[in-house]
């Protein structure tokens, strides 16, 4: 077969799992030992492991009659479906990259990764084609998939500007025909080849793409999966964008133990996905704050019934701890996961075990199986336990590094650590606590800030949906924090209010100077905070408007 692990079996006790590292395999493993088990499902779709598998193939051997095998970059901008998930499996089982970019990008930045990526194929969305037809402009791509629910129409073919171009359907069928059965993994392929290249904005605003390797993505699931002691019982509501390393570890452990995915697009509904949940008998979900708090705020949980639900997991930034405890009664008795991670360690870097979560309020726990993690100055000499420094990883799931950028990859990897730009602090129990990022502290006065410890109290208030601290400038301090508070639904918030609120919890060089008032925070598209564009639009209005 040529590759450094063949098929086999390993016991945990929900049952064997493949023992290769490779992707694809773990489906074609199941599509032979439980061919009729559910995998994927959408609205429209529904596919078990031998409908994956069959579309694996044909859309594998639908590549490679295209010039697509090991060492290939194929781009993939596409929403959550069933086409997406054989897209990418596809690839892999013939050696090639995926490269998973945000599709709202704009057309000049979407052009920049398929110049940096040299990628030679991309796959698409049909309601997104004229800004590609602008991004490829000029480019040399050879071929372009463009998934949609109907027939082509020649304005598609003609606004891609001669760039041959075939259907690919939401279900990931294309209009051809399979010649082989099975896809062996060309003897080039290695467990250290890159599966993923995921084009992440980051907290810099610019894209840079982070190389996930087929050794990256095994152990860091491998890990999740022990923690989370996921099965092939196990059916997660998926609405977490698969470009986004937070939504394709829901993918990937699911695939992996032979369980299914729910994949869901209308987070417009927050009860309409709950209701979803509980018919799809759905034993996992997987939120960042912002989802969660959407469900606050527009659902009455308690008139929907999810029997089957055992657990969640929340990523992506803090989250407030009034809403961490909401969730912890309201979706009860599901287990509450609070994670920590970054898209350079694949998905994961430390989770809290709910079992120690009302004893360890607001950490993100410990490290998770075959990570280790330490809190270091700025020497990279590890500090004493309640002294804030900069979080540093090392394990099998940490990248390679950025592609095309040694020297941005230089700054995150050093000695074998991955310097995850987090401030943190550990407790004499070794539990983990997030302090915000080393490039957002404040220097009021001489004394470094962390704007994380202020928000944290802010958000204690019963009034406060949401809240983030900027620093803004001061003559005589250097810097001072401003907190900007979204309200929640119908309280009538003051400022005198949330400042004398923080002045009875925090030292007084940690209150915020005033407070300004939004409706909403701006965020990525993985729900985190974009501080840095929040202090540009303060300091170009002078201030929020006020809530009354």
């Amino acid at each position: 077969m040529g590759k450094e692990n063949s098929m086999g079996m390993e016991g945990i006790a929900a049952g064997p799992l493949p023992i290769s590292p490779f992707l694809a395999d773990w489906v074609f493993f199941h599509a032979q030992r439980t061919p009729d088990a559910r995998a994927i499902a959408s609205a429209s779709h529904r596919l078990t492991y031998r409908d994956l598998a069959e579309r694996v193939v044909q859309l594998a051997d639908h590549f490679a009659a295209r010039g697509i095998g090991a060492g290939s970059r194929v781009l993939l901008a596409t929403p959550n479906s069933s086409a997406t998930v054989v897209a990418g499996l596809a690839l892999n089982a013939l050696g090639a990259t995926s490269v998973e970019v945000n599709r709202d990008w704009n057309h000049a930045v979407l052009g920049e990764i398929v110049d940096q990526s040299q990628v030679t194929h991309v796959v698409v969305a049909a309601r997104d084609i004229s800004k590609w037809a602008a991004a490829l402009h000029g480019r040399r791509v050879q071929h372009a998939w463009v998934i949609d629910r109907r027939p082509f129409v020649d304005s598609t073919r003609q606004q891609l500007s001669g760039i041959p171009s075939t259907l690919l359907h939401e279900d990931g069928r294309v209009d051809a025909e399979a010649t082989v059965e099975t896809f062996p993994q060309p003897a080039t392929l290695t467990s250290q080849s890159a599966a993923l290249i995921l084009y992440t904005s980051g907290s810099t605003g610019r894209p840079r793409g982070v190389i996930q390797t087929f050794a990256n993505i095994d152990a860091n699931t491998r890990s999740i999966v022990q923690y989370l002691g996921l099965t092939a019982a196990d059916r997660a509501l998926l609405m977490l964008p698969l470009y986004y390393c937070y939504g394709r570890s829901v993918l990937q452990t699911h695939l992996l133990v032979g369980g299914s995915v729910f994949l869901e697009n209308r987070m417009a509904f927050p009860r309409v996905v709950l209701e979803t949940l509980a018919a799809e008998e759905c034993t996992g979900l997987a939120g960042v704050p912002l989802t969660f708090e959407l469900f606050r705020r527009q659902v009455d949980v308690s008139t929907i019934e999810m029997p089957h639900l055992r657990y969640l997991t929340q990523a992506g930034g803090a989250m407030a701890p009034d809403t961490v405890a909401w969730v912890r009664r309201a979706f009860a008795p599901a287990r509450l996961f609070v994670m920590y991670g970054q898209t350079e360690a694949t998905a994961r870097l430390a989770y809290l075990p709910p079992e120690r979560a009302e004893e360890k309020p607001g950490s993100i726990g410990i490290p998770i199986p075959g990570v280790e993690l330490r809190v270091v100055d700025e020497k990279g000499r590890e500090v004493p336990a309640g002294t804030v420094g900069e979080l540093v990883g090392r394990g099998a799931n940490v990248t390679q590094g950025y592609l095309e950028d040694p020297e941005a990859t230089s700054t995150i990897l050093r000695d074998g650590w991955l310097w995850t730009g987090d401030l943190a602090e550990r407790d004499a129990d070794g539990f983990l606590y997030h302090r915000g990022r080393a490039k957002d502290i404040l220097k009021v006065g001489g004394r470094r800030v962390s704007p994380t410890e202020i928000e944290q109290v802010v958000e204690l208030h019963p009034g406060v949906a949401e809240a983030a601290v900027i620093g803004m400038p001061d003559s005589l301090k250097g810097e001072v924090p401003l907190a900007v508070v979204v309200p929640r639904a119908g309280v009538a918030l003051r400022e005198a209010e949330v400042l004398h609120f923080c002045r009875e919890r925090l030292p007084a060089y940690l209150v915020p100077v005033a407070v300004r008032f939004t409706r909403a925070l701006p965020r990525n598209e993985a729900g985190k905070l974009l501080r840095a564009d929040l202090f540009h639009v303060v300091a170009a209005k002078q201030g929020l408007q006020k809530h009354d």
